[in-house]
């Protein structure tokens, strides 16, 4: 077999073929994980909405509604895709108005890029991605380290209300080495529109020193009209000069690596329990939350609805209030007072949970 021979079934391998090992860099790249919420509306600003690990930065661009979604291409094998719906349009952006989402990266998971050394890695970033809106489009990758660097790519949308699937080769970067640490140090974020602030310049299409003007030029503005939706699925990013077919994670194991950023326990029942401890006094007790895996850095607490300790001899205390007393990144401690209710005694057991409350729920966010 000649070497053209032998290159070419080595490209129908990789074309058609599963290849071993992990190679997507992606978390949750199929939508198929929503811990906070499946939908969200009214979406003015941003913040970590539906789908686990997809952050939305939103400045005065419109209203949203964001959602995991059940549209998918039909023959890849996936179940969800994010979608984002304009319900407020504005057609005029300000200079400083931008909406795009994104994935952000700790230095440690991109070692292998082998960034800012001379044998900095070629990438490959593939996505599928569906809108009624055709055109220009702008995928941004930002270096966050000390020193900013960037390198933008465009691809277009040619056919309404289509799934596309778009395949972008990422030159390697051989400045600025990323820290090898569990810090904020990559980001790549797919546009949907920005104002002048953001396409003023030019495109930059190759690494080099951030420069906010040259993010998105060309970007269409999705919020233009209420008509408009876009969606994106499969998203894959892999060390390797062509796309390989998708890798395709068990549920299971996806929504545990997004459990190192956001945990959510179980919720929607009225009275779910959370955690057990002790009862300090007729109103105050301490619950125990083991997490399920360790996470990123010591979590935050978000809580939402009423709440109650539950003592083993039918005395509770109700709150609205869970607060941290201590927080570890693979034990959360809780303490949770109230000013009314009462009828614990200190050192009875206790249950954490809701109080006749669908909707009470705990969320330990870890997120970069």
């Amino acid at each position: 077999m000649t070497k053209a021979a032998e290159l070419a079934k080595m490209g129908e391998v990789l074309t058609n073929s599963q290849i071993g090992g992990r190679r997507n860099l992606f978390y949750n790249p199929k939508m198929a994980v929503a811990q906070r919420a499946t939908s969200v509306t009214g979406k003015t600003s941003g913040g970590y909405f539906t789908c686990d690990r997809w952050n939305v930065n939103l400045n005065t661009l419109g209203t949203w509604s964001i959602s995991q979604a059940t549209d998918v291409p039909s023959s890849e094998g996936f179940s969800n895709s994010m979608k984002f719906d304009c319900t407020t349009a504005d057609a005029s952006p300000a200079s400083g108005d931008a909406f795009w989402v994104e994935q952000r990266f700790e230095g440690q998971d991109l070692q292998q890029l082998k960034k800012g050394t001379s044998s900095a890695e070629v990438t490959t970033l593939s996505f599928w991605v569906k809108s009624n809106k055709t055109g220009t489009y702008i995928v941004n990758i930002l270096d966050n380290n000390a020193s900013l660097r960037q390198i933008s790519k465009a691809y277009t949308i040619d056919s309404a209300n289509t799934w596309e699937q778009k395949v972008i080769s990422i030159e390697g970067d051989t400045s600025n080495v990323l820290p090898n640490d569990n810090s904020l140090e990559f980001v790549i974020s797919w546009f949907l529109g920005a104002g002048s602030s953001y396409q003023s310049g030019s495109l930059q299409t190759t690494w080099g020193a951030y420069d906010a003007t040259k993010r998105a030029v060309g970007q269409v503005n999705l919020a233009d009209s209420t008509d408009n939706e876009w969606y994106i699925t499969g998203v894959q990013w892999e060390v390797s000069s062509q796309a390989t077919p998708f890798e395709h994670r068990s549920f299971g194991e996806e929504l545990q690596l997004c459990k190192r950023y956001a945990y959510k326990p179980v919720a929607g029942q009225a009275y779910a329990h959370f955690g057990g401890g002790l009862a300090v006094s007729a109103t105050l007790s301490y619950a125990n939350i083991p997490l399920p895996v360790e996470m990123r850095i010591n979590p935050a607490l978000t809580t939402n609805g009423t709440f109650r300790n539950y003592a083993h001899n039918g005395g509770k205390a109700i709150t609205t209030n869970p607060t941290v007393l201590n927080a570890g990144s693979t034990t959360m401690f809780i303490a949770q007072s109230t000013s009314s209710g009462g009828g614990m005694t200190a050192g009875d057991f206790v249950f954490l949970g809701a109080n006749n409350d669908a909707d009470a729920f705990l969320l330990f966010d870890a997120e970069l």
